[in-house]
């Protein structure tokens, strides 16, 4: 497709900023606000553009050589911010947040040329992430996906994975269509996983599982108590993020004795542990998910709180069926947020305090309108670096009415 010589404007929701082109809107990738580039339109939506930089004309002063080697246009869609200072990116990632707050939300959080997202832990860029899942080529070679691309950079050597965490596993030859899933646990050992490929009859139940190296469970430490995750389940990817959340949620949650507290999309049950010290025996914590796995998880680590019940259930169900209101709710829903029927049936409970968090900014912010249509105010909002060297960013608002 054709060429444009641009000067890109404002952060735009997704990782791309704005520019325009004879009145039409052009998001592109691998450019930062201020920069003059040469960008290859990759998308025709009718009404705007999407494009890729292909040379920087102008630079922006935030402008770094690739903190990952395999990420860029024509790399991996692993580290899709790695071209600018981590400082910049956290800037960004707060401006995009602002906005989209403004826009689809209607709560101004604070004025976007001041809004940045906050360091985990040490604020590391490289290093952090501890779970990683890779995909095999039709010759059976391991790799990460280029962006939104079936295809796959077989080059393994992602900025975000702590040193050694993938070695050996280019060296093999998988089964095309498998999947490999890597945790490093909080024991130091590697976990290896791989699921698939899925059988020829579509109607199996679902593709089998095998142990590669270390053991189909990960241990996890927080706050003094351990988990044992299945690989292939949900787990924060961020070294810190785990410990960071459960901190945040148990101080604003507010409980006390004999209180009753909701953990929806609970995963393995690590906010419902904190729930559980602050309500005590005589209390009440219903944890929520989905997965078996990870309710499996659940049962396990938290057995010995007897205030705790572990519901595996979609949220919708179990919310209808719930009797008792909650003092406090959590939620951590995927990356298309609760969406109004949650919303609605929180609200209808009568649950007076919400701690909603979100992993991808217009699901949050639109998940925001939603609880101040039902007359929430925003108490608290926190934006958290949670995924550097990309544009993911992870929000926690605090909502109370």
């Amino acid at each position: 497709m054709s060429e444009l010589t641009l000067t890109v404007g404002p952060p735009a929701n997704g990782g791309s900023c704005v520019a325009r082109h004879e009145g039409r809107v052009v998001f592109v990738r691998y450019a930062l606000p201020g920069e003059t580039v040469r960008a290859r339109v990759v998308s025709d939506r009718g009404s705007y553009w999407h494009a890729d930089t292909v040379e920087v004309l102008e630079p922006s002063p935030d402008r770094v050589a690739s903190i990952c080697p395999i990420a860029g246009v024509h790399g991996a869609g692993c580290c899709d911010m790695a071209f600018a200072t981590p400082d910049a990116v956290r800037r960004l990632k707060g401006q995009v947040v602002a906005n989209q707050l403004s826009r689809l939300g209607g709560y101004d959080w604070r004025d976007e040329s001041a809004a940045s997202a906050e360091p985990v832990g040490d604020g590391a860029a490289t290093g952090w992430r501890t779970r990683v899942r890779l995909d095999t080529t039709a010759d059976g070679r391991a790799g990460f996906h280029r962006f939104h691309s079936a295809e796959l950079v077989t080059d393994l050597s992602c900025a975000q994975l702590p040193a050694g965490m993938l070695d050996g596993l280019d060296a093999r030859t998988w089964p095309p269509g498998a999947q490999l899933h890597v945790a490093l646990d909080d024991d130091g050992r590697r976990n290896v996983v791989q699921s698939g490929p899925q059988p020829a009859n579509r109607k199996a139940r679902k593709a089998p599982t095998q142990v590669i190296e270390g053991g189909y469970e990960a241990v996890q430490r927080v706050g003094g108590r351990t988990w044992r995750v299945p690989v292939t389940a949900f787990w924060q990817a961020h070294r810190e993020a785990a410990r960071v959340y459960s901190e945040l949620v148990a101080g604003w949650a507010q409980l006390s004795d004999g209180m009753t507290a909701w953990d929806l999309y609970g995963g393995a049950g690590v906010f419902a542990a904190v729930l559980a010290e602050a309500v005590g025996d005589t209390g009440e914590v219903v944890t929520v998910d989905t997965s078996r796995g990870s309710a499996r998880a659940a049962r396990a680590a938290l057995a010995d709180l007897g205030c705790v019940s572990v519901v595996t259930d979609s949220v919708r169900r179990a919310l209808t069926g719930r009797r008792r209101r909650a003092d406090v709710a959590v939620l951590d829903p995927p990356r298309t947020g609760a969406g109004r029927e949650v919303i609605d049936l929180l609200a209808a409970a009568g649950v007076p305090r919400v701690i909603h968090i979100g992993c991808e900014a217009a699901s949050f912010a639109r998940d925001v309108g939603l609880y101040r249509g039902h007359g929430y105010d925003v108490e608290e909002l926190r934006v958290f670096d949670s995924f550097p060297l990309t544009h993911h960013v992870e929000c926690i608002a605090l909502l109370s009415r």
